[in-house]
C-alpha cells in the first residue's frame, strides 16, 4: 500500500505533525511505502526527515486563509499526488484537509481526513463558525472516512451534519511507550508541576500562572515545556505575578520524556482541544493529571481515578485541585498508576496503528469493489 499523509504547518512541531510522524514511520515498518506532503519547510520537515520519512515540502501550502495561494496550492499538491500515485490519501488538520481533499478527488484517489479538532463549535468565532462548518460539510462529500480523535469530536460532527455517522471513525490518538527509566515517581518531594503545551492562546498559560500564584504557601516548582509567541509575555506574567523563580521556561523540545520522568504533576489548562497527545504522554509517564474539561479530554483523564478536571479559564477552581494533590503524595501515586495502566490499555501506538491500518485496507476494499 501506498499512502499519503498530508498536513499543513511545517513550522510548529505539534500534536498532529507528531501523530503523522508516528503513522508514517508506523506504517512503513509495517511493509508500506509512506511520504508526508506538508507546506514549507522547518522543524516538522526536520523532524520527518530524521525519522527517514521521505517528504514533500509544499511552497504553496500554509495555514492562513489566501484563495489564490490555496488555488495554487491544490495545484501543486494535485502535480505530486499525481506523480507519486498513492493508493490512499490520508489528509490532516483543516487546511491540509480540505486542499488535499479537492485534489484526491481531482485525481479519483480515496481519501480520509483528520481534523485533530473540528473548526467548529468553541474552537471558532460565532461569526465564522458556520461558513467553516458549511465547507466542513461540503467536504466530508469528498472523503471516504472522517477520522476522530475522540468520541467528543465525533458527537459535535454529528451535532453540526458534518457527515452521516458511518462515515464518522473514531480512532483515539496513540503513543508509543518510554523506557522503564522514564517512568516518573509521582510521590517524591518537593513536587514538580509539569506542562508541555504550545505557548499560543488556546493552551491559555495564564490561567495556570494565576492559578500556582495563589499557591505560594505550599514548596514545589513548575517547568513548562513549548515555545511560541506568547512566551516573552508569559514570563513577564510569572514575574509580575511573584513566582518568577518557581517558573523554568524550557522551551521546544523533541522529547519532553525526561522532563516527564522528573515531575510529580501535570497540569493542562487549556480552553480549547480535541484529544491532547501531551495528557497520554503525561499519562505514560505515570504522573497525575489535572487539565480543563475540555473537547474529548475526559476520554482519557479520569475523574477523581486518573487524574482531576476543571472548568476551563477558572484558576481558583484550578488551584484547587492542583493544591489537591501537591498536599498528597499518596493521592499522586494513585492517580498516577492509574493513568500509566489506562494508557497501556487503551493509548499504545501499536493500537492506533492497528486500527487505522484496518481502516485503511476497508477503504481500499470497498472502493476497489466500486
Amino acid at each position: 500500500m501506498r499512502i499519503a499523509y498530508i498536513i499543513t504547518r511545517a513550522d510548529a512541531v505539534g500534536g498532529a505533525s507528531m501523530h503523522v510522524l508516528h503513522l508514517a514511520r508506523a506504517m512503513r515498518q509495517r511493509g508500506h511505502e509512506t511520504a508526508v506532503f506538508v507546506g514549507g519547510y522547518g522543524a516538522v520537515t526536520e523532524r520527518l526527515q530524521a525519522a527517514d520519512i521521505h517528504v514533500h515540502p509544499l511552497r504553496h501550502l500554509q495555514r492562513a486563509i489566501h484563495p489564490a495561494k490555496d488555488a495554487m496550492a491544490i495545484r501543486e499538491l494535485t502535480a505530486a499526488l499525481r506523480s507519486y500515485r498513492p493508493h490512499l490519501v490520508s489528509t490532516h488538520t483543516a487546511k491540509a484537509g480540505l486542499v488535499g481533499r479537492i485534489a484526491a478527488r481531482q485525481l479519483r484517489l480515496p481519501a480520509l481526513y483528520t481534523p485533530h479538532g473540528l473548526t467548529i463549535g468553541d474552537r471558532i468565532s460565532r461569526l465564522a463558525g458556520p461558513i467553516f462548518a458549511a465547507i466542513e460539510r461540503l467536504a466530508s462529500r469528498w472523503c471516504e472516512a472522517i477520522v476522530c480523535v475522540c468520541e467528543q469530536e465525533r458527537q459535535l460532527a454529528l451535532n453540526h451534519h458534518i457527515a452521516p455517522p458511518h462515515r464518522l471513525r473514531v480512532i483515539h490518538n496513540g503513543m508509543p511507550d518510554v523506557e522503564p527509566h522514564l517512568l516518573a515517581n509521582p510521590a517524591a518531594q518537593p513536587p514538580r508541576i509539569c506542562c508541555v503545551a504550545r505557548m499560543e492562546a488556546p493552551k491559555d498559560y495564564p490561567t495556570l500562572l494565576r492559578a500556582l500564584a495563589t499557591l505560594q504557601d505550599l514548596e514545589w516548582d513548575c517547568h513548562l515545556v513549548g515555545d511560541g509567541p506568547l512566551q516573552p509575555s508569559l514570563q513577564a506574567l510569572a514575574s509580575q505575578l511573584g513566582i518568577g523563580a518557581r517558573i523554568c521556561f524550557l522551551g521546544y523540545l523533541p522529547d519532553p520524556s525526561p522532563v516527564l520522568a522528573a515531575g510529580q504533576l501535570f497540569v493542562l489548562s487549556t480552553r480549547s482541544e480535541a484529544f491532547p497527545r501531551s495528557i497520554l504522554e503525561a499519562m505514560r509517564a505515570g504522573l497525575p493529571v489535572v487539565a480543563s474539561q475540555v473537547g474529548g479530554v475526559d476520554e482519557a483523564v479520569l475523574a477523581n481515578e486518573t487524574g482531576l478536571l476543571c472548568p476551563p479559564g477558572d484558576h481558583l477552581a484550578l488551584a484547587v485541585s492542583i493544591r489537591k494533590l501537591l498536599e498528597n503524595a499518596p493521592l499522586r501515586q494513585r492517580f498516577g498508576h492509574s493513568g500509566r495502566h489506562t494508557y497501556s490499555e487503551r493509548f499504545r501506538l501499536e493500537t492506533m496503528v492497528e486500527t487505522t491500518e484496518a481502516l485503511y485496507r476497508e477503504i481500499l476494499y470497498r472502493t476497489a469493489a466500486g
